[in-house]
């Protein structure tokens, strides 16, 4: 049976996910994870309006349901030890797993906890047979694959020897999770540091549309409830809904439809029509699941989709009472009066009262046993025996009740992860693998006899007439691996040297084809343990994170080769359900288009094989401030749009320094993100 796992972003969403039938609940501590704005719980005790996680722990074990702490942002190198506070709380309280983004992070909690188990975050972008099976060796016992899957790719990453978490209802994020870079550019507020804006529900309109369309770039939640069967036969270990920001009627509501599911029950009518009415953007949609992408997966929130008072009324009702899951056995026996409570997981309780008042004639054991079964209130289901006793039925009502108080306290007593931290070894990148400029180009076309880099990445299957060559792994595999493994060792084979790797699934693919790989920004190295980790991974050069400042970046000093994002149109969003797709069709593309924001502002968007990608509206220039940044082994160039000409002129610039255009940014690098 798959667990049915609920999100918890307050006290009252826990409650309505765990009475309304969750096996488990997954809720964040602090900042550190990728909900920041929901109410989220604390690692101190309650002392105001937080709940503490202890409490929560202790309140879910008690009844039967796991809980998974969220620490899936990325972490900044003075952040890590209060990250790894986190992790030490969750071990200590017991909590069940850890779900984690972050390189670096994980590889100290997994040295420091071993026995804790790691989730790994959608935002990890594993959505490939290489990316679990990489996850898997480096510790993690469970990945949540991205949602933007079909069900062949997600049956690709069955049976691997690691657990898989599908997300089956709620809202979709217009990016591959993980790679997004929206809300941190246009609003300084980072989606990978869990402060997402969400700007993508602003209006959008795709160039050529012949009507404003502002759902260009707003997907509708996604239900996958007519697919359980399926996701059941392929092995997923767990169902996973989305909604920490949600209230509590939407989770109770949507846990309570697929507790139905998973029970082989129809679910109720009324409470199906009330999760379309709690939440939606003009319906739902499983465009990625089947694969049927088109603009039917569009939609945009409206007057009409906010659910009336009487609908969050009726659905309170999910939860206004205990869910009587935990079975127990209860045995009375009469001299002295005494009652003795067992659960399945070995807890037992024993209550006795040796001055109850005696009764003439002794009760029947039927007669006790109806008795001591009714724990309505609790979260018990009684199976009874007793022998015929002669005391009050009062007596039996309050030894039952003093039974059950005890044992479910004893059911919350936590039982720590042992925690320890352990001082691993600072593995550096290589020295000499990369230096100068390394440029990334679209084209062989924009390669001209005078265009003077030290590296040129260009696109899989192209062969470029330069000595120091790479190619670049598509960022969106879905499906494609078998093909782009054997694109890579034909590349090897023409004489590349390099692979540049976005994703965790990418590294193994270079690797297993003899190039050399280099972590790209969207692998997100932000803090020293992460540079450790891709070392060991066996990347021998990193871009950094292009969310850092250069004071931020210090932590990379003297550990290699190491560069940065230097120039271009930085990507802004992965996008799998293409909005001019969606829109006026691939026929009537050409591989380039536009978004326009309310603003006017124009976003180009570029096909990128399975996905597409937004791109800034301006690129990133520093060709005038050479002398201030940070240092470094290589500078990273990425030339998307520009010609041939164009791409000679910006490389002569870094070379010697230059003027800006006339339209450009610094990026992030001195305004830095929340």
């Amino acid at each position: 049976m798959a667990e049915l796992l609920a999100p918890a972003g307050s006290r009252d969403s826990m409650v309505a996910a765990v009475r309304a039938g969750a096996d488990a609940v997954y809720l964040g501590v602090g900042g550190f994870n990728a909900r920041r704005h929901a109410q989220n719980f604390s690692v101190q005790p309650n002392t105001d309006a937080t709940p503490s996680l202890n409490e929560a722990v202790a309140f879910c074990h008690a009844r039967g349901v796991k809980v998974y702490v969220t620490l899936n942002t990325l972490v900044l190198d003075r952040e890590l030890p209060d990250a790894l506070a986190v992790a030490k709380a969750a071990c200590d309280c017991g909590a069940d797993a850890l779900i984690l983004q972050d390189r670096g992070l994980a590889r100290r909690i997994h040295a420091a906890a071993p026995t804790m188990p790691l989730h790994a975050s959608t935002q990890m972008t594993c959505h490939t047979p290489a990316g679990v099976k990489q996850l898997r060796d480096l510790g993690f016992s469970r990945v949540v694959l991205a949602r933007e899957m079909t069900k062949e790719e997600i049956a690709d990453c069955a049976n691997l020897g690691c657990e898989l978490e599908v997300f089956v209802h709620g809202a979709l994020c217009m990016s591959v999770s993980g790679q997004c870079e929206l809300s941190a550019m246009l609003g300084g507020r980072s989606g990978n540091r869990g402060l997402c804006a969400q700007p993508c529900r602003l209006p959008f309109s795709a160039e050529g549309h012949p009507a404003p369309d502002e759902t260009a770039l707003s997907l509708k939640d996604n239900s996958l409830y007519d697919h359980i069967p399926e996701l059941l036969e392929l092995g997923v270990t767990s169902l996973k809904i989305e909604g920490r920001m949600k209230r509590p009627e939407y989770v109770a509501a949507a846990t309570a439809v697929l507790r139905d599911l998973l029970d082989h029950k129809h679910p109720d009518p009324q409470v199906m029509d009330d999760l379309r009415a709690v939440f939606s953007r003009t319906g739902f949609t499983d465009g990625y699941f089947t694969g049927v992408r088109d603009s039917s997966m569009f939609g945009m929130r409206r007057a009409e989709d906010i659910a009336p008072p009487a609908v969050l009324n009726r659905l309170s009702h999910l939860y206004r009472a205990e869910r009587q899951s935990v079975p127990v056995t209860l045995h009375l026996t009469a001299d002295p009066l005494t009652l003795t409570a067992t659960d399945p997981n070995g807890h037992t309780v024993t209550v006795c009262d040796e001055e109850a008042p005696r009764l003439d004639n002794p009760l029947p054991a039927d007669r006790l046993i109806a008795q001591l079964q009714k724990t309505g209130g609790t979260p018990f289901a009684a199976e009874a025996t007793a022998e015929a006793a002669a005391v009050p039925l009062s007596c039996v009502n309050a030894l039952r009740r003093r039974a059950l108080e005890d044992l479910l306290r004893l059911r919350g007593v936590p039982v720590p992860h042992p925690y320890a931290e352990t001082e691993l070894p600072a593995v550096s990148l290589p020295d000499g693998t990369l230096n100068g400029l390394v440029a990334r180009v679209e084209s062989l076309e924009q390669i001209r006899g005078d265009a003077n880099a030290d590296v040129w990445i260009v696109p899989l299957g192209k062969r470029p007439n330069v000595s120091r060559w790479g190619v670049e792994i598509p960022r969106g595999m879905f499906g494609k691996e078998p093909f782009i493994q054997k694109q890579l060792e034909r590349a090897a084979a023409d004489g590349a040297q390099f692979a540049l790797c976005n994703t965790v699934g990418a590294i193994p693919l270079a690797k297993a084809a003899g190039l050399t790989p280099i972590a790209g920004a969207f692998l997100h190295t932000t803090n020293s343990e992460t540079l450790s980790a891709l070392a060991e991974d066996g990347a021998a050069a990193a871009i950094l994170s292009f969310e850092l400042t250069f004071p931020q970046m210090r932590f990379a000093e003297q550990k290699g080769c190491v560069g940065l994002f230097a120039y271009g149109r930085q990507p802004l969003m992965l996008l799998r359900a293409c909005p001019i797709s969606a829109s006026i069709g691939c026929l009537g593309c050409g591989g380039s288009h536009t978004l326009t924001d309310r603003r006017d502002t124009a976003f180009p968007v570029r096909c990128a094989g399975e996905c597409s990608e937004l791109l800034n509206s301006v690129p990133l220039y520093l060709a005038d401030a050479l002398g201030q940044l940070p240092p470094h082994a290589f500078l990273y160039l990425h030339f998307t749009d520009e010609a041939p000409a164009r791409v000679s002129r910006v490389l002569e610039q870094y070379r010697h320094g230059g003027k800006p255009p006339s339209g450009f940014t610094r990026g992030l690098y001195k305004r830095g993100v929340l």
